[in-house]
């Protein structure tokens, strides 16, 4: 199981995951990425978009886009007609100016209450949750 998905299960009353979209520039299909994925994202699936993406990585392109898309279920024109939803180019711009003034560099970077992770283990983030937990005068499990 992903780290994520186990911190998420050990913290269920104290831990809301928020993911925000930084899509670098020298990728040359990470905004397009990020622009599907939302797009997806306005019918439901956008985790099962995103987990596309990050399997096939190395192998983006507009047609291996498009293919997620299919494999998802989706009409290619009513897709496309998504992805070009300025709202969407609006919300990842808002991410880009968020995640620079937060002083994310690449990605993933992870926050815990604004403060970034640098130890992304099991342990290193139930060191960060319990130490933000303490801090708020809260408990583990509460």
């Amino acid at each position: 199981m992903p780290v994520l998905e186990q911190v998420l299960e050990k913290n269920p009353e104290n831990v809301k995951f928020a993911f925000k979209n930084y899509p670098l520039r020298n990728h040359k299909f990470a905004m397009k990425a990020a622009i599907a994925a939302l797009a997806a994202g306005s019918e439901g699936k956008f985790w099962e978009f995103h987990d596309e993406l990050y399997k096939n990585y190395n192998k983006l392109s507009d047609q291996k886009i498009r293919e997620i898309a299919l494999g998802l279920g989706f009409d290619q024109a009513e897709f496309e007609k998504r992805m070009s939803d300025p709202k969407i180019a609006a919300m990842i711009r808002q991410d880009l100016q968020d995640g620079a003034k937060a002083g994310v560099r690449g990605t993933p970077t992870i926050f815990i209450n604004g403060r970034r992770l640098k130890n992304r283990s099991l342990q290193g983030f139930q060191a960060a949750i319990d130490r933000e937990l303490q801090r708020l005068g809260k408990k583990a499990g509460n």
